[in-house]
């Protein structure tokens, strides 16, 4: 996309929406559920190359640390997310550490998906309660106000890996309800029911109410 075509349609107001994400997965997901209404462009299309900082101890914080950041240096409108996994037995994390697990127990890097899950699964080895839940958090400011919509998919931490589609903690995740992880189902099929999904949707129902009072 070219980026002075976009700046122009985000000042014209379009159904151009800045996601502050540089992140392609969850670019792509965003964009299948919102579907053709809109238009979702990341921080490169924006020319936003910032390391945004994520340096709040909530989601919540989070996801409204990165959309204003946005909003303040660009001057748009923009959505942000943060997602964490909570699993019951460890106490709800890694929570708001989900992406760095591994890294602060100096066993991987940032968003080094193998190292979170191996930890995950060692720290899970003994344990008898699975139970986890995803839980994702979108921040959106839009005319200076800001709104938080939430996504929640309950579910469980199985024993290995299965599956090869998704990202993250996919392969070791399966929502309540299914025999299945989120690795081993269709892009469609998780975002009918994931938590970036359920989240994405009450903001699309947010838009789509602001966009017909227009």
């Amino acid at each position: 996309m070219e980026k002075d075509s976009i700046i122009s349609r985000l000042k014209k107001g379009s159904h151009c929406l800045v996601f502050a994400t540089n992140n392609q997965h969850k670019l792509s997901e965003v964009r299948q559920i919102l579907g053709d209404a809109y238009e979702v462009v990341g921080l490169k299309d924006i020319g936003c190359t910032e390391d945004i900082p994520e340096t709040a101890d909530t989601l919540e914080g989070n996801a409204l640390q990165k959309a204003h950041f946005v909003h303040e240096h660009y001057g748009y409108d923009c959505f942000a997310d943060d997602t964490g996994l909570e699993v019951e037995a460890l106490d709800g994390l890694p929570g708001v550490h989900t992406a760095r697990y591994a890294e602060l127990f100096g066993e991987g890097a940032t968003h080094d998906s193998d190292a979170n899950m191996n930890l995950l699964l060692k720290n899970l080895a003994n344990k008898s309660n699975r139970n986890a839940r995803f839980r994702t958090v979108i921040a959106f400011i839009f005319q200076g106000r800001e709104y938080l919509f939430e996504g929640i998919c309950p579910g469980t931490i199985i024993s290995e890996r299965h599956g090869t589609e998704g990202f993250g903690y996919d392969p070791i995740f399966q929502p309540e309800g299914y025999d299945r992880c989120f690795a081993e189902m269709s892009a469609e099929e998780k975002n009918a029911i994931s938590h970036r999904g359920r989240a994405t949707q009450k903001l699309a129902e947010f838009l789509l109410n602001v966009f017909n009072e227009k």
